[in-house]
């Protein structure tokens, strides 16, 4: 599964951990990121990669049963 989002493109951040000594470890975080069927603008329905934020958002065309 990749980890990016299929509608707006969020994928994974990458940063430090920084403890109080002041060492550095490089850490990434994950977007939420949920497998959904989709109706996408071509018309077809498929099975995306989409972040919990485009879910909530409405920016994902749930398909009509």
């Amino acid at each position: 599964m990749a980890k990016k989002c299929y509608i707006c493109g969020k994928s994974p951040m990458v940063g430090y951990n920084v403890s109080h000594a002041n060492n550095k470890t490089k850490k990434r975080s994950h977007p939420n990121l949920q497998k959904t069927k989709a109706k996408l603008p071509s018309g077809d329905i498929r099975r995306i990669t989409v972040c919990t934020r485009c879910l909530r958002s409405g920016a994902v065309a749930k398909p009509e049963i």
